[in-house]
């Protein structure tokens, strides 16, 4: 059976919207996958500004721009299919939206981005809504890649995705577990604003700073990283483990950025001890903005050769939208009502079909 779908997924470091369209074909339990086309579109920065404030709105602000999210999402997707002339040929939109509240302590998740609206709009089927149901069976609702990882990417041990929160999922004899590392690409884009860039190309800042020993052992000394998994983050949270420990002094920022990076590394290595693969010489996908940038990518090797742990970089295609993907794939498992979430990776009670289904068509 294939299935022709439309993927979202807007990460944490506010880069941009990942919109993909894809083939899925699943064959006696066994799923492929053909990335047809895919574009990251950039936010405006009023989107960003509306975005990054969303957790101080109050009810009625949050569900207005709940509904005004999910339009400019559906005319994303209608440019989307306009520009690749994919008019009649989508079956259904699986879209992750972008997460605004996360406290699974509280039994509680939100993303914003209105299934609905975007349905009606499109006036094609919307599966949104996908950590709700595991975040209610007591789940961390995060991360929920790992049903990708097993399906698409089963020939590694650990997949690590470096977003803008840092997440790992690794191959155990129980099942695969995961759990969000630490604070990842969001806080190297903070620091790297302070420059007047984007981003820092390559990690070439960081590599010209120099290790600041004080400040990285305050970062790695935070409760957070010696709880066992499962375990996840939300976006203010992740900032809270970063910030104010980076900018309690005049560092320079190269220094910081080269310090934060160092701290990305341990906590990788640290993830793996707790959470260690079944086998000796085992292999580790790397996705997310993160696996461009060749600095953090050589402390991550240093950290883990000890651990001979071969590391893959993937093709630039798998890195920008292994997510977008994966949500794709777990909206086509929520329209076939097989399990999409795995209890190992999240700590629920049981596994689950997670994602509310829309009919944008009478």
């Amino acid at each position: 059976m294939v299935y022709k779908v439309i993927g979202l997924m807007s990460g944490s470091s506010l880069d941009g919207l990942d919109i993909i369209y894809t083939h899925l074909e699943e064959a006696r339990g066994a799923w492929k996958y053909e990335i047809k086309h895919a574009a990251c579109l950039p936010y405006s920065e009023d989107w960003q500004k509306d975005l990054n404030a969303v957790q101080n709105l109050s009810a009625p602000e949050f569900l207005k721009l709940h509904t005004r999210y999910g339009k400019f999402l559906a005319d994303q997707i209608k440019n989307f299919i306009t520009g690749n002339a994919l008019q009649h040929q989508v079956d259904f939109i699986a879209s992750h939206g972008h997460t605004a509240f996360h406290d699974p302590e509280a039994h509680t998740s939100a993303q914003l981005g209105c299934g609905a609206t975007i349905a009606a709009h499109l006036q094609l089927p919307v599966i949104s809504e996908l950590r709700a149901m595991d975040v209610a069976l007591g789940g961390q609702g995060a991360p929920i890649v790992p049903i990708g990882d097993k399906l698409l990417f089963s020939g590694y041990d650990y997949w690590l995705n470096i977003g803008g929160i840092v997440n790992i999922s690794v191959k155990g004899a129980d099942g695969i577990h995961a759990f969000d590392v630490c604070p990842g690409n969001q806080v190297l884009n903070i620091l790297a604003e302070k420059e007047g860039k984007d981003m820092d190309e390559n990690g070439d800042m960081a590599r010209e700073g120099n290790l600041l020993q004080g400040v990285l052992s305050r970062l790695n000394e935070q409760a957070y990283f010696q709880e066992s998994p499962p375990k996840s983050l939300n976006n203010d949270a992740a900032k809270q483990l970063a910030f104010p420990i980076l900018l309690e002094s005049a560092h320079d920022v190269k220094d910081l950025l080269h310090t934060f990076v160092c701290h990305i590394a341990e906590q990788v290595a640290l993830g793996i001890k707790q959470k260690p693969a079944t086998p000796e010489n085992a292999r580790m996908l790397i996705t997310g903005g993160g696996a461009f940038n060749g600095f953090l990518i050589e402390k991550i090797t240093e950290q883990l050769r000890d651990s001979q742990v071969e590391i893959v970089i993937p093709d630039a295609q798998t890195i920008k939208f292994k997510e977008a993907l994966v949500m794709s794939l777990i909206g086509a498992l929520r329209w076939r009502e097989e399990v999409n979430v795995l209890s190992s990776a999240t700590g629920a009670s049981r596994d689950s079909v997670s994602g509310a289904l829309w009919m944008g068509h009478s």
